[in-house]
């Protein structure tokens, strides 16, 4: 059995299950065990495994997943117990589900893997990212795209996008790269006070030595993402998972794992980093963009 890292005890429940998944799914290619072999163990059918595998369960049950261990060939109660309590982690909800109420379901997967990174690659076209985001500036980006929401719901999703961004002071923070579009710091989101007080942190965040901003200037014409749209690429520190892509859209999102599709959103972020203005430059872009306000 591979190891599984306890460090990931209490990490994020939806990234605990990929790493589960795909450890099942080792031990049983391993095992030479087919799906339909391993469904008949726990009398489920075939596609239940497919679905523990690729982490489509909400919940796992300890005692299938017990069996099917042991179906596998693993004896060692001290791998099972390890095993076991790294599911018992997956099934517990993420801090963010207290806000279930003010959040799609498919966003809770998205949360999962941005807590978990170590790495976070972001194109934005349009808006600052989240992570980047003042309060007053998600506030009014929050109102502007549901008008006629309730300021309590417009409260608490501004209450959640701030507990999202400790991730980059905590102790170990991930490193956040993102390039940002010119047209973003064009939108006024808020009106010109907000603008200047989103620039004034997009200056102080980015000289945290985890985090790098870049700006991809009109001057420097057509880039690899015009066309794509934003995008966040995750990388992860634990072996069993590979780079995560998200694609967002107004009533779900697209995640992409496969090696050629992720290949190609890498090289276009490389590219991307590559033609747009260094950190250096792009403080100062964000300096002269800041006194036009």
């Amino acid at each position: 059995m591979a190891a599984i890292d306890n460090g990931w005890g209490g990490g994020p429940p939806t990234v605990l299950r990929m790493i589960l998944g795909r450890q099942l799914e080792e031990l049983r290619t391993r095992a030479g065990v087919t799906f339909e072999e391993a469904g008949e163990t726990i009398g489920m059918s075939h596609s239940t495994i497919r679905r523990m595998e690729q982490a489509k369960v909400a919940r796992l049950r300890l005692s299938d997943v017990e069996r099917l261990l042991r179906t596998y060939g693993i004896k060692d109660a001290g791998e099972i117990e390890t095993f076991l309590e790294l599911a018992r982690e997956a099934n517990k909800h993420g801090w963010w589900h207290t806000y279930r109420d003010v959040m799609p379901d498919w966003f809770g997967a998205y949360l999962s893997l941005e807590q978990a990174a170590v790495t976070i690659r972001a194109y934005e076209a349009q808006f600052i990212p989240g992570l980047l985001q003042t309060e007053e500036y998600a506030r009014a980006l929050l109102t502007s795209g549901s008008p006629q929401a309730p300021a309590e719901e417009i409260d608490r999703r501004v209450a959640l996008r701030l507990e999202r961004q400790q991730i980059l002071t905590r102790r170990q923070p991930p490193l956040l790269w993102a390039v940002l579009d010119e047209t973003v710091l064009h939108w006024p989101v808020g009106g010109d006070k907000v603008m200047r007080a989103q620039i004034d942190h997009l200056l102080e965040i980015g000289a945290l030595p985890h985090v790098r901003v870049q700006m991809m200037p009109f001057a420097n014409g057509p880039h690899p993402a015009t066309r794509a749209g934003a995008f966040q690429l995750f990388r992860f520190e634990a072996t069993e998972l590979p780079d995560v892509v998200y694609l967002g859209g107004l009533i779900g999102s697209t995640y992409l794992d496969k090696q050629d599709d992720v290949a190609v959103y890498r090289e276009a972020m490389d590219r991307l980093a590559a033609q747009a203005a260094s950190e250096k430059k792009t403080k100062a872009l964000l300096s002269a963009l800041r006194k036009e306000l």
